[in-house]
């Protein structure tokens, strides 16, 4: 396969932009199926999940192939509900561009924003799409200046529309400088190239000027040209654009209807034409680990080892390279578990052994599978540049990565947002016990936003996740597709526990135990900190001085602190935003263990931790309302009655859009509420922004109920 001829991008948007109505029409155009499936009909080939066809939304991100031209296409379609953002999350670390999708009446809107930011961080080129120009209400000008100003992006517009809602007709394309109507017809459109209507020809030459002048701004060349008036060729214009939008300087923007298959064609020769391929990127870089330290890499009280400094490798994409595949994705099936990877160097082989130096362990590759939603193909390799699935691996989790044992490096790993939200579960019957740890294990492997644990003292399974729906499609795998019948409680927030100020505490263990001695002490501090983006909440730091406790103790006493600060000093919650410091530690010659440091620094990180002032943490949550502006005062009012701080506030058309931070407790019930004061014709949108304190009398309250 020629990879400068590779595309692999993916859909992203707020949720009903109209992504997967976009895929099904992109499908169809290519070729690769026969008729436009409708989500409202749940006929949609990546869609293909019975809970996604029940609801009318995407779930899980789906993967498939085309062709265009002599291009070939890997697409990933995601969700836009903000409860699988981990789905559009992992799309977005392996992919090499993306095609944000917006409404043409709506603008950006809260998702649309979260998906933009995760581009941004993985540094992923985009083009942008203003779907639903058909649309009543639709308006293109306020669309793009949304991108524009609410995404700090710099959209350039390569087309303009042809009207707009019932009068909508086609496009300009400001490259051609051609107009194109469509005849929207049941399967397809038709399209007739005309001239531009003299009506819009002013229009169409602003912004073919504006579009001059921005691409010429990317290239010295090209400004050149501009600025003493020659005029710019298609292909000069097309190159530039393309430079920059690779670079990140520019994001070309394209209008049209998906529902009414006007534009789509025009969107797949700009992802062809604009959108890199995965030679047109610089190498990925990743770490090369550090050597002999096995499976206590990580650990912060490893003495000697972490001596040993971390080493910068770039992978570029060339299949006579060493191996490096990054697993982005896991599902969960019997009898064995698919495993999505993006192969970044090398080539992959069925039937081949890979290393995993996250793990410190070897993996079998048994088959390889091309995906188209849910048929696979099987395949004998993979070279650098494909995303393909794979059985026969075992211990890799998502963000794992597979290399080559004489090369071994590590990627950057994925970041998951924090769960809010929690609810008990229990198996119908007894007997079912083992089956239902059985399956949580195994969602939890497919859903890194996904957790679940029991409370020691009351023996209460809980189960935690994004949302309110994340938990119910959920549950309802569980009793669909797993067979576990199950009873679940009612949803509840869930908090996180934090200290403010320092604590020291020093602990000694000093038993009998099986006829030998068991002897540790340990001095320890713990206090506030604040993580950098991507940094663990909770940070350990070592001020013994090297060799004078053995390596294995002082493991044992962090992983025992670690397993502690999973259960907090207040009511049971995981800690965060704190760093704990060993700064003393005694050994007996003989009598020594790893269980009693393990005993001795989990006894004493309680008492630390009680003496540095512990706090309550509740998540507080991104709102964003839009509701006519004559509900704007009784809406504010409401919010203010739920601790809410409203950031922006804004007119769009006749509607009002208010930005919110608002206390996940306070929202149980809101979508009832709003509906109330609106006279129903108020919608909202919600996603996690970060944990806070909560206020002393509230968390009296929370704690006494706990």
């Amino acid at each position: 396969m020629d990879f400068r001829k590779v595309r692999n991008i993916g859909i992203a948007a707020h949720i009903d932009a109209g992504k997967t109505t976009t895929t099904e029409a992109m499908l169809y155009f290519s070729g690769k199926t026969h008729k436009i499936g409708l989500v409202d009909n749940g006929t949609t080939i990546t869609d293909f999940d019975q809970e996604e066809q029940q609801r009318g939304i995407t779930i899980y991100s789906a993967a498939v192939t085309l062709p265009w031209g002599d291009h070939t296409i890997n697409l990933i379609d995601t969700p836009g509900h903000v409860d699988f953002t981990a789905e559009v999350e992992r799309a977005l670390r392996v992919l090499d561009g993306a095609v944000a999708v917006f409404d043409a009446k709506e603008g950006v809107e809260a998702q649309s924003e979260t998906v933009w930011r995760q581009a941004t961080k993985y540094r992923v080129p985009r083009i942008c799409f203003i779907n639903k120009m058909d649309k009543v209400g639709a308006d293109f000008g306020s669309a793009f200046a949304s991108i524009r100003d609410r995404l700090g992006a710099h959209p350039v517009a390569v087309q303009i529309p042809i009207g707009s809602e019932n009068f909508f007709e086609g496009l300009i394309d400001l490259l051609s400088m051609t107009a194109f109507y469509y005849e929207p017809n049941e399967q397809g459109a038709k399209v007739t190239e005309k001239p531009i209507p003299p009506e819009l020809e002013e229009a169409a030459k602003r912004a073919r000027h504006h579009l001059e002048e921005q691409v010429a701004e990317t290239c010295d060349q090209l400004m050149e040209k501009f600025v003493n008036d020659e005029p710019l060729r298609v292909d000069e214009l097309r190159a530039g654009l393309r430079a920059a939008t690779i670079a990140n300087k520019l994001q070309p923007v394209l209008c049209g209807s998906s529902l009414h298959h006007i534009g789509v064609r025009k969107l797949l020769d700009a992802v062809v034409e604009y959108l890199p391929s995965p030679l047109d990127l610089p190498p990925v870089a990743g770490l090369k680990p550090a050597q002999a330290v096995g499976k206590a890499r990580h650990r912060a009280f490893a003495g000697p080892v972490e001596a040993a400094q971390d080493e910068q490798v770039f992978c570029p994409c060339d299949p006579q390279g060493p191996l490096v595949a990054y697993v982005f994705k896991i599902v969960a099936d019997k009898p064995m578990d698919l495993y999505f990877l993006r192969v970044y160097s090398g080539t992959l082989k069925a039937n081949s052994r890979v290393f995993n130096p996250a793990r410190n362990t070897k993996e079998n590759v048994s088959r390889l599978f091309r995906v188209f939603a849910k048929r696979r193909e099987q395949l004998d390799a993979a070279e650098a540049g494909d995303i393909v699935a794979v059985i026969g691996l075992k211990e890799s989790l998502t963000g794992d990565t597979l290399c080559d044992q004489r090369h071994p490096v590590i990627l950057e790993k994925i970041e998951f947002p924090e769960t809010v939200v929690s609810m008990s579960i229990e198996p119908e019957s007894s007997a079912d016990r083992d089956k239902l740890l059985e399956a949580l294990t195994m969602l939890s492997r497919e859903n890194p936003t996904f957790q679940f644990r029991s409370n020691e003292e009351t023996g209460q399974m809980l189960i935690s996740g994004m949302g309110e729906l994340h938990l119910e499609v959920l549950v309802n795998r569980l009793k669909r597709d797993l067979n576990v019948k199950v009873r679940v409680g009612r949803p509840r927030v869930s908090y996180r526990e934090t200290v403010r100020a320092v604590g020291v505490a020093e602990e000694e263990f000093n038993r009998q135990i099986g006829g030998r001695g068991h002897f540790a002490k340990v001095r320890l501090r713990v206090e506030p900190f604040t993580p950098q983006p991507g940094q663990d909440h909770i940070v350990f730091a070592s001020e013994v001085p090297v060799g004078s406790v053995q390596r294995e103790f002082l493991e044992s006493a962090e992983q025992g602190i670690r397993e502690t600060a999973g259960t907090g000093v207040l009511a049971g919650n995981p800690m965060m935003n704190i760093k704990v410091t060993l700064i003393g530690a005694v050994q007996h010659e003989v009598d020594s263990s790893e269980m009693a440091f393990d005993a001795a620094a989990r006894r004493c990180f309680d008492k630390a931790a009680a003496a540095a002032s512990p706090a309550l943490m509740e998540p507080i949550m991104k709102l964003q309302i839009v509701t006519p502006e004559t509900y704007f005062g009784v809406v504010s009012a409401d919010l203010s009655r739920r601790r809410g701080i409203v950031t922006d506030s804004r007119l769009r058309g006749d509607q009002r859009v208010i930005d919110a931070l608002v206390p996940l407790r306070e929202m149980f019930g809101y979508a009832t509420d709003l509906r109330s004061l609106t006279q129903g014709r108020g919608g909202w949108t919600m996603e996690p922004s970060h944990y806070a304190v909560v206020p002393a009398d509230i968390a009296n309250t929370i704690l006494s109920l706990a």
